[in-house]
């Protein structure tokens, strides 16, 4: 599965999901797209200071500021 991570390379928060995630990503069977929502301003719109935003590949939220294991398992779960 797909996830992308929205967020500032600047921001310390997205830092931190970035690498949680890369840790995780393995042993969970997922892949990680980042996108830097300041190259975007319709991202920068939609996402704002809710960064980091993951979402699935259907752009479903599943989490934002930190990283929410319990979710992101769930809706790993929902495409196995």
């Amino acid at each position: 599965m797909a996830l992308t991570l929205y967020g500032r390379e600047y921001c310390g928060l997205c830092t931190t999901m970035r690498e949680q995630l890369a840790q995780l990503a393995p042993t969970r069977g997922f892949s990680v797209q980042w996108v830097d929502i300041d190259d975007d301003e319709v991202l920068e719109a939609r996402h704002g200071e809710w960064v980091p935003v993951l979402a699935d590949a259907d752009g479903t939220e599943i989490c934002h500021y930190h990283l929410d294991l319990a979710a992101l398992d769930d809706r790993l779960a929902k495409f196995r």
